[in-house]
């Protein structure tokens, strides 16, 4: 079954993409961490870091992580690199009240500061930051346009972007093989370990949904980011885009 991006929620219900998407994260918090490094067989881990490969902590010293779910990249970006200070920002409580215990146990409370707020209404100040980084966040937007032109907001001039995101496979036996594990075999996993089956449909339902490739690049140039670029990881399971702003 089409579904235009707009259109994929995770209940399909009368509430709005943003509210359905901010109880289903709450409501698989405490399994997260667990279905990410099962839905890409524990590749995110590697995708992730080279992710954070694409800040220069020379010259970002303040970075934004939007959807930053447990502060997995937050932690990371801290870890591997010299950046000063990562805010982290998502919509989930439950999912920042893990984040916190996590930033903590990792002894950078100093370092790391997570924020519930909305990615399409960001409370910070134009020119704020030096780096604006999304992991597996921007395709859960309600108004992907909206975000993306939020986070060019609060980017400095010279800034950069950094999204990390799942795209739709073009190489067609691995594309068959990832349908039958995210579309069959994953929801499988999530009946019996979730409370939250449905969270694992939307998941896969939302990749399918969402532009990838040149499709997200040409989105990027339209909101006004200069150099969009994208890099398929892993047989293009997964993409890296990065873009500026002069």
């Amino acid at each position: 079954m089409a579904h235009t991006h707009d259109t994929v929620k995770p209940y399909g219900e009368t509430d709005s993409k943003k509210s359905e998407v901010g109880q289903m994260f709450d409501s698989i918090a405490s399994s997260y961490d667990l279905l990410n490094r099962g839905t890409s067989l524990g590749v995110d881990t590697l995708w992730r870091a080279k992710m954070i490969e694409e800040l220069d902590d020379t010259i970002h010293k303040k970075v934004l992580d939007v959807a930053t779910g447990t502060a997995d990249v937050a932690i990371q970006t801290i870890k591997r690199t010299k950046v000063e200070h990562v805010t982290g920002l998502d919509l989930s409580e439950g999912m920042l009240s893990y984040g916190r215990k996590k930033v903590t146990t990792a002894g950078l409370d100093d370092q790391i500061t997570l924020v519930q707020g909305d990615s399409e209404n960001l409370p910070y100040a134009d020119d704020h930051f030096d780096a604006v980084t999304v992991s597996f966040g921007v395709r859960n937007f309600e108004n992907l346009e909206k975000g993306l032109a939020e986070m060019r907001r609060v980017l400095r001039p010279g800034g950069k972007v950094v999204i990390l995101e799942f795209s739709r496979i073009t190489f067609a036996p691995i594309r068959w093989g990832f349908n039958v594990y995210f579309g069959k075999i994953m929801p499988l996993i999530g009946r019996l370990q979730s409370k939250d089956p449905r969270a694992y449909a939307y998941l896969f339902e939302s990749v399918q949904a969402f532009p990838s490739g040149k499709t997200f690049t040409d989105i990027l140039d339209r909101v006004g980011y200069k150099r969009t670029e994208c890099a398929p990881l892993t047989f293009g399971i997964a993409t890296i885009y990065t873009a500026h702003k002069d």
